[in-house]
């Protein structure tokens, strides 16, 4: 079992070159948007809400690199808010009334969704893109209705809840290096 698992993760981490496309065009999404001045916000639901938190974070925070912080937000962390708005509006809005309330054009929204059709994700993006904001997805499972509201979009390239998971992250953390790259490259050696 265990070489089995280890197995379907390489394969798909190894099918991620055919997407080097999409993370570059995701990661110059996200560079316009913080060289304009404006904030990245972050969503998805259960570990695709964890992958917000830690995204956002390092990018807020740092990745590799000491630089100021980049800003950054998941809209998954204030239980006060989702839970006044799940109650109020359902749990379909909970994030696109966070979208509605926060951010302005020149902004960037990130919905993550293993199976590209989570309700709420795609209510969140489809009120960013009313408000003029820039889009982008990680999705999983061909993209589902996600790949059709973003303006960008990486489909990890399986079936498997755990694999597009762990694809999700390894390609957050190569956008956060590209980021990162661009607002602190490297001391030039002498």
């Amino acid at each position: 079992m265990i070489d089995r698992h280890l197995d379907d993760h390489l394969r798909t981490i190894a099918r991620l070159r055919d997407h080097k496309a999409d993370i570059e065009a995701i990661a110059g999404l996200m560079i316009d948007c913080l060289a304009s001045g404006g904030r990245i916000f972050w969503l998805g639901n259960g570990g695709s809400a964890a992958d917000s938190q830690h995204l956002a974070s390092e990018l807020v925070g740092r990745f590799e690199r000491d630089r100021p912080g980049l800003a950054s937000l998941a809209l998954t962390t204030d239980s006060s808010a989702l839970t006044a708005i799940g109650n109020d509006y359902g749990f379909d809005q909970i994030f696109a009334r966070q979208v509605e309330a926060l951010c302005r054009p020149g902004d960037l929204v990130i919905g993550i969704s293993t199976s590209g059709n989570s309700p709420n994700v795609l209510r969140a993006l489809e009120k960013a893109r009313g408000l003029g904001a820039k889009t982008a997805g990680f999705g999983g499972r061909g993209g589902g209705s996600l790949k059709g509201l973003v303006d960008a979009c990486l489909i990890a390239p399986s079936d498997n809840t755990a694999r597009i998971q762990e694809a999700h992250l390894l390609v957050g953390h190569i956008l956060c290096d590209l980021v990162e790259a661009h607002f602190a490259p490297p001391a030039a050696t002498v």
